[in-house]
């Protein structure tokens, strides 16, 4: 434990701190996960509204800064690493969902605002191309004078492009704040930031937090769908996988059989399909109508068709529940592997 937080505990406070520090405490150890959220420059009526919405899903918590950390190191268990990020006007938030929810939860509940003289900008400010709505008159000189492209047109003020007034990083003029008020723009969000949280032991900041999530979804299906393919393609069988290896068998063995020409119940009808398509075919090619029989002038030679083991491993695929990616990788494999009984099938037609 560090030594700042050993004076915290060995120093004298009045009762009053104590009862809080123990609320404090209760508040930490009653979540599964906890964190310390940023509450600079938010107004009290949005805070409770913010609050509010809250309800259900987290709580918030706010105290002072040195009572905040003196319940994390009586926490202790890993909580009293939020130290570090207990400064300025900050609250502790609890929640029994899980850090990345917490994280997504709080950015999506943000809402732009307005920006006062002096405060810096957290992103470039830009006033958009288009007509303001406002009369003719002194106000696009104001428009002019903090460095947008605007005109007297038709009968209004109109911005005649896109005009970059504002770098991020750099404080706002009396004058912009006056401009960006009249022409409604909000080019800063209000909201609770988390700095950081603790859960199952493990300290999240937020750059840890910020994922996508429908890409990190479509990672985890390609991932499955990569290992199905593996386990068809080696044969290793699985639940997943059993009834895919077992088309693929019935396919190969019924290739296998129409090499062969085995006459099999289950291959007859092949394997007189193949022979009247063989015999189409040649007829086709003969062009004395004279030399062949009347029954098979004038035939054209049949399309060719697909093998018997690629048209079974199709119709096991179409019966089989996986996600659509995964369905899509084991659909390329099938076909790779059906290549060498296909050619079997296609040297007879």
């Amino acid at each position: 434990m560090s030594s700042s937080a050993e004076e915290r505990k060995t120093e004298t406070i009045p009762e009053w701190k104590r009862e809080e520090v123990a609320e404090l405490v209760e508040f930490v150890e009653s979540y599964d996960a906890v964190g310390v959220v940023d509450l600079t420059g938010i107004p009290s009526r949005q805070l409770q509204d913010m609050r509010r919405d809250l309800y259900g899903k987290a709580a918030l918590r706010m105290s002072r800064n040195t009572l905040i950390q003196r319940a994390l190191d009586e926490v202790d268990a890993g909580a009293e690493d939020l130290d570090e990020f207990v400064s300025g006007h900050v609250g502790l938030i609890g929640t029994d969902d899980n850090p990345f929810g917490l994280y997504k939860q709080l950015e999506a509940s943000k809402t732009s605002a307005p920006i006062a003289a002096g405060e810096v900008a957290p992103n470039d400010i830009v006033i958009p191309e288009g007509d303001t709505g406002v009369d003719p008159g002194p106000f696009v000189g104001e428009l002019q004078q903090v460095g947008a492209d605007a005109r007297i047109q038709e009968g209004s003020i109109q911005v005649l492009s896109d005009s970059h007034v504002l770098d991020a990083g750099e404080v706002v003029s009396n004058e912009l704040a006056g401009v960006l008020g009249e022409l409604g723009i909000e080019p800063k969000e209000v909201g609770l930031d988390l700095r950081a949280v603790f859960a199952d032991g493990v300290l999240f900041e937020p750059d840890e937090l910020a994922i996508d999530v429908d890409e990190y979804r479509a990672d985890v299906q390609s991932a499955a769908a990569a290992a199905r393919n593996l386990s068809v393609n080696a044969a290793y069988p699985t639940a997943r996988t059993a009834g895919t290896l077992l088309a693929k068998a019935a396919g190969d063995a019924k290739a296998v059989g129409l090499f062969a020409a085995i006459e099999d119940e289950e291959l007859m009808p092949d394997l007189v399909a193949r022979a009247d398509a063989q015999l189409r075919s040649l007829a086709a090619a003969i062009d004395d109508d004279e030399a062949l029989p009347e029954e098979l002038r004038g035939v054209e030679a049949p399309a060719p068709e697909p093998a018997a083991d690629e048209e079974d491993t199709e119709d096991a695929q179409s019966d089989d529940e996986d996600t659509e990616a995964d369905a899509d990788d084991t659909d390329d494999s099938d076909d790779d592997d059906g290549d060498g009984a296909e050619g079997l099938g296609a040297m007879f037609g």
